[in-house]
């Protein structure tokens, strides 16, 4: 770890622990919502702290980490589930970001990429349709995007797209029905013609600001200009989003793994039971054994991949096999937590029960873990075939 990675994450350690986590008791009530006017509050205090989008090149605001410097700050700010938010680096913004550095034109940076990393708005991704639409296989995508002079009218529904209500600008995935050039990714601003939120679905993961939601797209016209990247290259552009995205919820759900850990070791170590503190009866101290086992190489398996990342090599399948080991060791983590505090791990007196529920769905979007050890699974094939090993990438 870098110098500057040790002292960036120690500031947000303590960043998290003095302004950030005061503010979750605001939130405490369960019809607390957490709002926009709440998020710019946030934003401005990690803007004074000079914390603000360590993802992003300070050519566009940010303080320019790289993978593995990221791994520490955002596992530092996954602390509390409002750090994130507070550092303007939580999903969907932050993969939307780092997709817009790489792919967009210079006009579409200084349109939408600025005023993301600044927190002045939100985003988007609308890839996920309604059955029998695209979900984990791209080629069944339906919405469509057809030619209308120099213009692409898009008609379609997306379902499960988190941060659609409040967001200022979508990224789109269509097929584009003529000249066969295959899924694109299209900009567009929110209150373009033909977009409505049909309805917030409702889930058991509540951090996600802007909750996840069911879009109808119905002649929505986008601009020629407002395609990002190249047309046809959408599936593409998907994975070089989607690997360093995987990782990164793995960081940040690392740090909420690490205070549920912290909060149950406090319980086991106060509580008492049958004439010993319950941490010194195996059946509790194991567990908690078994969460620093877990967490140790939650961390390993980051760090590598980060360093794939970092070094321009193939991250796809790495990326694949960290979010099902750290997806699955995480949700470990955090269930032998809700266990070890008993009655008071399934209230919302602490965090835990909330953490709880948020790494329960991580096992499912991004990919959930069937699929990408399906993927794993082809690779083995392949490689077995063709005379490989067939070893990890």
């Amino acid at each position: 770890m870098s110098g500057r990675a040790v002292e960036l994450a120690g500031r947000t350690k303590d960043f998290v622990a003095k302004v950030v986590i005061p503010f979750e008791e605001r939130l405490r009530p369960k019809d607390a919502q957490l709002t926009e006017s709440l998020r710019q509050e946030l934003i401005g205090h990690a803007r004074a702290a000079g914390l603000l989008a360590p993802h992003v090149a300070k050519e566009w605001g940010g303080l320019g980490l790289d993978h593995g410097e990221m791994a520490a700050v955002f596992r530092a700010a996954g602390y509390s589930p409002l750090g994130p938010i507070a550092m303007n680096c939580f999903a969907p913004d932050e993969g939307n970001m780092m997709l817009l550095q790489k792919v967009a034109s210079g006009n579409q940076k200084k349109r939408w990429l600025r005023r993301l990393a600044s927190g002045e708005i939100r985003s988007c991704f609308m890839m996920t349709e309604p059955n029998p639409g695209a979900g984990s296989d791209p080629s069944l995508l339906r919405t469509t995007a057809t030619k209308s002079g120099g213009d692409y009218l898009i008609d379609g529904e997306k379902i499960f797209i988190t941060g659609a209500i409040g967001a200022s600008v979508a990224i789109i995935m269509a097929k584009v029905t003529s000249d066969d050039v295959g899924p694109t990714m299209f900009l567009t601003d929110m209150d373009a013609p033909g977009i409505t939120i049909e309805r917030r679905v409702e889930t058991i993961d509540e951090s996600m600001i802007g909750g996840h939601s069911h879009v109808r797209l119905c002649n929505v016209r986008v601009p020629g200009d407002q395609v990002l990247g190249e047309a046809g290259k959408g599936l593409q552009y998907a994975q070089v989003r989607l690997a360093p995205a995987r990782l990164t919820h793995c960081m940040r759900w690392t740090g909420a793994a690490d205070r549920a850990h912290d909060i149950a070791c406090e319980y086991a170590l106060d509580r008492s039971a049958f004439g010993l503190s319950i941490i010194d009866h195996e059946g509790v101290g194991f567990m908690l054994a078994d969460n620093v086992i877990d967490l140790q190489h939650v961390g390993h398996s980051i760090d590598y991949v980060a360093w794939l990342l970092d070094r321009g090599a193939p991250a796809g399948q790495a990326s694949s096999i960290a979010k099902v080991f750290c997806s699955e060791a995480l949700y470990r983590v955090a269930d032998r937590c809700v266990q070890v505090m008993g009655g008071l791990g399934v209230s919302r007196d602490t965090v835990v029960e909330q953490i709880f529920r948020e790494i329960r769905a991580f096992r499912i979007y991004d990919g959930p873990s069937e699929v990408h050890r399906w993927s794993i699974a082809k690779a083995i094939k392949r490689d077995r075939l063709g005379g490989g090993k067939g070893a990890p990438a």
